[in-house]
């Protein structure tokens, strides 16, 4: 029996092949969850900065409380590895909300004590930040990189290889990607052929995560 959960995208998507992209990558390795994927508005180039999370918070609260109460999904994932909106909405839904960064970040740790993290933002997104608390963190992000659209460019792709060249000299033992635009591009399996350590990916991640609480409390 397949569980519904929700999936809530912060770029506004009209296309529903790339609207479903990072959901249909979740159910093809978890096929007992069934993902149904919200956009929220007018905000095409999704988060960037402090100005554009403030204006995507009310949105994703609007959009977490239909996802609950009209579409009555059983769990809402938050596809953003900033987790903007998890905090409040785990205040106003009574389901688990899960976000991509923390659940990348607690992944990561799994695998030792050097954590090396590819974003987009000049910094580690806070709630990773967060998470690795006093560990060895090796932040990096590809060059000219402003916002998740620039991932899909082949320049910032080939920039990519070369900072993850970086974290594997600076002998991390896993690469946790800090933008669900990496997941869109499908880029961690070639990462981690090139580098030849273990690299996460943020989707699949939170996907992990959703998946062993549907287990516990759903089945």
């Amino acid at each position: 029996m397949q569980v519904k959960i929700g999936l809530i995208r912060v770029i506004t998507l009209n296309d529903e092949e790339k609207l479903n992209k990072h959901g249909r990558l979740i159910e093809k390795y978890f096929p007992d969850l069934e993902v149904l994927s919200k956009s929220i508005p007018d905000q095409p180039f999704g988060i960037y900065d402090d100005e554009t999370e403030k204006l995507a918070i009310p949105k994703i609260l609007r959009l977490g409380k239909r996802l609950e109460q009209e579409d009555k999904v059983n769990l809402v994932i938050m596809s953003c590895a900033a987790d903007p909106g998890v905090k409040e909405l785990r205040k106003c839904l009574s389901i688990p909300v899960f976000g991509a960064g923390s659940a990348v970040a607690s992944l990561a740790l799994s695998y030792g004590e050097r954590i090396g993290v590819m974003g987009i933002s000049e910094e580690l997104p806070p709630v990773m930040k967060e998470v690795f608390s006093n560990h060895n963190v090796y932040y990096k992000r590809p060059a000219k990189v402003n916002s998740t659209l620039d991932l899909f460019t082949k320049d910032i792709q080939e920039s990519a290889f070369d900072v993850a060249k970086e974290l594997e000299k600076a002998r991390c033992n896993v690469i946790a990607l800090a933008c669900t635009g990496f997941s869109s591009i499908g880029i961690a399996k070639e990462l981690e052929k090139f580098t030849g350590i273990p690299v996460l990916d943020p989707v699949m991640a939170v996907g992990l995560i959703a998946h062993y609480c549907i287990l516990k409390n759903f089945k």
